[in-house]
């Protein structure tokens, strides 16, 4: 049968990784998961009341295709305690999952054939999503002393640019000033921002800033995913300027009719969590500081300072060329599943890993150790 240009897009190398390592442990291996980008605690347990609750009250049928009220007005209230912004909550749209935002975002911004930069090292469906709406993707090479950010200065000839902040593999973060700096040359050039935040709530040195708190000119998508716990649920959101409410609303009418009923219950009670949630950050804190001091120690070098989310992007280049077939040995050998960095950066990749510290303590303690042995006689 005949198949599109459009659909040959490349795939999400860690989730073949992730399906090897399910495959070893299928086989009776014990895999030490550092894959993923995954939390291994279940939805907050005021998340699932909640959903139990709604279970026996009635059915969870269709909603409107913006989202629950009550959520909506529950996420523009976390606007104002997480960075003290007085956010309408009618411009608040619940997606499925910041995928089915990124999906809404760039069908309504872009014309087919444009051009929208990302920077590299960065989270590789960005790319193939782009293509498969039959828009360029335009690598935006980061450099290590600004962060691997986009600068400024990369927004020429572009129609829109993704930022995320914090970034996916490098943990590193965008201040206020170099967010407002983003946007107002965005702003010159006509160039749609996009700003993905779905690692906020998870940063150790410095606060995470919103793109809202320098522009409302601006997609705003975040998740439940992350800070939250709720990756399989497929929850999130996303903010827009007022006069793009309605544009969304249509195509999420069509495309996705509404985001699942029971997560966005279940988010309704994700959102009082907050004690829960910030037990989960302690873990990944200690979690980040084992493996940076541990490997440091196994004489692996350390590319970005790690300030947010729960990643870990390491220089392996003196070692290989080839990450993927490095990452593959690494889980045959020592049973540790790890993502090469060709998923990021196409060009510089072959020489880097992402490590994800989401899970336990105890399972961070016992891969550093299979991975200083493993490193320790290469």
């Amino acid at each position: 049968m005949r198949s599109s240009s459009r659909a040959q897009v490349d795939p999400f190398i860690v989730m073949d990784v992730m399906e090897a390592a399910r495959a070893a442990e299928a086989a009776g291996r014990h895999i030490i998961h550092m894959e993923v980008g995954q939390p291994a605690t279940p939805a907050p347990q005021a998340a699932r009341a909640a959903l139990v609750a709604a279970m026996e009250a009635g059915p969870l049928g269709y909603t409107v295709a913006l989202g629950l009220p009550e959520l909506r007005q529950k996420i523009a209230a976390l606007y104002q305690r997480w960075y003290g912004i007085e956010l309408d909550p009618e411009r608040v749209v619940i997606t499925a999952g910041s995928s089915a935002a990124f999906l809404l975002a760039f069908t309504a911004l872009f014309e087919a054939g444009e051009r929208v930069g990302l920077a590299a090292p960065g989270y590789p469906s960005y790319r193939q999503i782009l293509k498969a709406l039959s828009l360029e993707a335009f690598s935006i090479e980061g450099q290590p002393n600004l962060g691997f950010q986009p600068q400024p200065s990369d927004v020429s000839g572009l129609a829109g640019l993704i930022v995320a902040s914090p970034a996916n593999p490098t943990g590193t973060m965008l201040g206020k000033p170099e967010l407002a700096a983003l946007a107002s040359a965005c702003a010159a050039q006509n160039c749609a921002l996009i700003s993905d935040e779905i690692y906020h709530g998870i940063a150790f040195d410095m606060p995470c800033v919103s793109a809202l708190e320098v522009t409302d000119e601006v997609y705003v998508i975040n998740s439940f995913s992350k800070y939250f716990s709720m990756t399989g649920w497929r929850i999130g959101w996303m903010v827009v300027p007022q006069d793009h409410v309605r544009i969304i609303e249509r195509l999420a009418q069509n495309m996705f009719i509404c985001a699942p009923h029971a997560s966005q219950i279940a988010a309704i009670g994700a959102l009082d969590a907050h004690a829960e949630l910030e037990g989960h950050l302690e873990t990944y804190r200690a979690n980040r500081a084992l493996l940076l001091e541990g490997l440091e120690a196994a004489g692996l070098t350390v590319i970005s300072p790690a300030d947010g989310a729960f990643y870990i992007y390491l220089d392996v280049s003196d070692r290989t060329q080839d990450s993927r077939a490095l990452a593959r040995d690494i889980l045959d050998e020592v049973g540790v599943a790890v993502t090469p960095g060709l998923d990021f950066d196409a060009e510089r990749g072959a020489g880097t890993l992402r490590l994800s510290y989401a899970r336990s303590t105890a399972d961070m303690r016992e891969g550093l150790a299979r991975l200083t042995a493993y490193f320790t006689k290469r």
